[in-house]
């Protein structure tokens, strides 16, 4: 089976039940992002991938409940970032020039 965000979501709902609060899908993916953190630490590709994908997991499950896209979130925001002019900090990450 191909998943995708409406299945992660249905899947989410029968196996933990209804979220009554929003921040607690944000709150649980900040903790999956410190596990993500430390599986790069380790230089671990497996936990790696898992961990990501239990933080696009939750982030789905949040785009769902709000009645949005993943892919066309994505699609938009890039539409942004790519108008924007960016000044890189030589790391492999930069911030957008505000003006």
């Amino acid at each position: 089976m191909t998943e995708n965000q409406k299945s992660i979501a249905a899947w989410a709902e029968d196996t933990f039940g209804p979220v009554q609060d929003q921040s607690v899908l944000v709150r649980r993916a900040m903790v999956e992002l410190e596990e993500l953190q430390e599986a790069t630490d380790a230089g671990d590709r497996a936990e790696i991938g898992k961990e990501t994908a239990d933080i696009v997991i939750l982030l789905s499950r949040l785009l769902e409940l709000n009645g949005l896209s993943l892919a066309d979130e994505i699609n938009k925001k890039m539409v942004e970032n790519r108008a924007r002019s960016w000044l890189p900090k030589g790391d492999g990450t930069g911030k957008h020039i505000k003006g």
